[in-house]
């Protein structure tokens, strides 16, 4: 593993993700909103994510929006497939863009090109992300779902 991304693992407390990648979370709203599910959530919640180019973050998908913010690293391309099945790529990196919105519902994974490389990035969710709203998907049924991204699904699924 790169020996910065390493280095900001232990300094910055993170732990692994079930998606792929370390994490924790840095900040949970005490507001409280009513989701159209009609769940109480923290109205926004806040992690740091590293993500290496050993890893990747396998596609899962969220009941709420989440907004990813690049701080520091190689760039990270977020890939998404939207509910009416259509794919875009997103890069961010050091040269920007420095953030980009997934909406709520949609299937993204994300990953690093370089393989001896790393991405920090935070992520907002809101309303909060709660483990319950997290969809790890399965090869099988997302490529069933979108058959015509089968290798991209296939890529980066476990």
């Amino acid at each position: 593993m790169n020996a910065q991304a390493e280095r900001l693992i232990a300094e910055l407390r993170l732990a692994p993700h079930p998606e792929g990648g370390h994490f924790r979370e840095t900040f949970r709203s005490t507001d409280r909103v009513v989701t159209p599910r009609g769940t109480s959530r923290s109205a926004l919640t806040t992690i740091l994510f590293l993500l290496t180019g050993e890893e990747f973050s396998a596609f899962h998908r969220l009941t709420s929006d989440e907004i990813w913010h690049f701080y520091r690293g190689d760039a990270l391309t977020v890939e998404i497939i939207d509910s009416a099945g259509r794919h875009e790529r997103r890069m961010l990196g050091i040269d920007g863009p420095w953030q980009t919105a997934v909406a709520a519902g949609a299937h993204f994974a994300s990953h690093v090109a370089n393989p001896l490389g790393f991405a920090l990035v935070g992520c907002d969710v809101a309303p909060g992300f709660e483990f319950s709203d997290f969809f790890l998907a399965t090869r099988s049924v997302l490529t069933a779902q979108y058959p015509q991204h089968a290798p991209l699904i296939a890529k980066f699924t476990r």
